[in-house]
C-alpha cells in the first residue's frame, strides 16, 4: 500500500532527491531538509523544489532507469544548484533560468558518472555551479544576494556542529541545522551521530590549526564537508570510524589548499576527500584480502 507521499506524482522522488544531498533515500528526510531550507530563505526553498523537479523530469524524459529516478539519484545535485544560485546572487530572472538549465546539466552529468559506475557524489553540482559562478561574476555580472552581505554575530558554542549540517545546503541558521540533523537521524541514526562527531572534530582542528577564521568556524563553514564524509563511511565497525577520520582529514586538507588559492569550495573537499579515501580503502581491502560487502546501500550509488 502506497504512502501518502507516494500517491502524489513526482513528490516521492523529488523529496528523496533532496534527502540524497546527505545520502539518505528517505522522503521524510527530504521534507525536513526542505523545511530547514525554507527556514533560512524562501528563494532558496523555491530554488530547491524547482531544480529537483527539473532534474527528476529530465531523468524521466531521457528515460533513465526508473529505480534510480525513484531513489532520488537525479535530484540531489540539481537541488544543490537550485539552492546555491539564490544564495550567491539576487533572485533576478536570469538566475531562475540558470537554475533550470543548471539542474538539467547536473542531472545529465550525474547520469554519465552513474553509467560509468564512478562514485563522484556531488561533483556534478560543484562543476555546474563553478561554471555558473564564473558566468555571473565575470561574463554577465549579477548583484550578490542579501545573504552574502548580511552580518552575523554567532557565539563560539556547540551549536556550530548543527550549523555544519546546515551549511551542507547553504543554511547558516542553528534551527535549520538542527532540522537537518534530525532528518538524517530518522533515516540513519549511526550516520547522524558520526556526522555530528565529525563536525565537532573538524571545527576543533580548523580552530587549532587556524585553517578557518573563528567566525567561519562558528558558522559551520569549517565542518560541513566533514559531515558528508562521515555519512559516507559511517558504520558499526571500528574500521568504519578509521575511514571517517581519514576522509575528514583529507577533506580538511583539500579545503585548506583550495582556500589558500581562493577557490570556491562548495562540496569539492568532501568529493575529493571521500574519493581518495575510497581508493585507500580499496587498496587496504585488496592487500588484506577483505571480502567486499554484498550490500553497500546508497553510498555506492552516488
Amino acid at each position: 500500500m502506497k504512502s501518502t507521499l507516494q500517491k502524489v506524482p513526482l513528490l516521492d522522488p523529488v523529496l528523496k532527491g533532496i534527502g540524497q544531498i546527505m545520502l539518505q533515500e528517505n522522503a521524510w528526510t527530504g521534507l525536513l531538509f526542505l523545511a530547514g531550507i525554507f527556514c533560512g530563505s524562501l528563494q532558496m526553498g523555491i530554488g530547491a523544489i524547482l531544480a529537483t523537479l527539473c532534474g527528476t523530469i529530465t531523468a524521466k524524459v531521457l528515460k533513465y532507469k526508473e529505480e534510480e529516478i525513484e531513489s532520488g539519484l537525479y535530484g540531489f545535485s540539481a537541488a544543490l544548484v537550485g539552492v546555491a544560485l539564490p544564495f550567491y546572487f539576487q533572485s533576478v530572472a536570469v538566475i531562475w533560468i540558470a537554475i533550470v538549465i543548471g539542474a538539467i546539466l547536473a542531472t545529465m552529468l550525474q547520469h554519465f558518472f552513474i553509467v560509468k559506475k564512478i562514485p563522484v557524489f556531488t561533483f556534478p553540482f560543484v562543476f555546474v555551479t563553478w561554471i555558473l559562478l564564473y558566468i555571473f561574476h565575470q561574463v554577465y555580472p549579477v548583484a550578490p544576494s542579501d545573504v552574502l552581505t548580511m552580518e552575523t554575530q554567532l557565539n563560539q558554542d556547540f551549536a556550530h556542529a548543527f550549523r555544519g549540517f546546515g551549511q551542507v545546503i547553504f543554511q547558516g541558521g542553528t534551527i535549520a541545522g538542527l532540522l537537518f540533523f534530525i532528518a538524517v537521524f530518522i533515516s540513519s541514526p549511526i550516520s547522524a551521530l558520526y556526522a555530528m562527531t565529525a563536525a565537532v572534530f573538524a571545527a576543533a582542528i580548523s580552530s587549532c590549526l587556524s585553517l578557518n577564521p573563528q567566525e567561519s568556524i562558528a558558522m559551520g563553514l569549517g565542518s560541513y564537508n566533514a559531515v558528508l564524509c562521515a555519512i559516507v563511511f559511517a558504520g558499526t565497525k571500528v574500521m568504519d570510524g578509521f575511514w571517517v577520520l581519514v576522509s575528514v582529514i583529507l577533506a580538511l586538507f583539500v579545503a585548506w589548499l583550495m582556500a589558500t588559492y581562493n577557490f570556491t569550495l562548495l562540496t569539492f573537499p568532501f568529493v575529493a576527500g571521500t574519493c581518495l579515501t575510497l581508493v585507500l580503502k580499496s587498496i587496504h581491502n585488496n592487500f588484506f584480502k577483505i571480502e567486499k560487502p554484498t550490500k553497500s546501500g546508497v553510498n555506492q550509488r552516488h
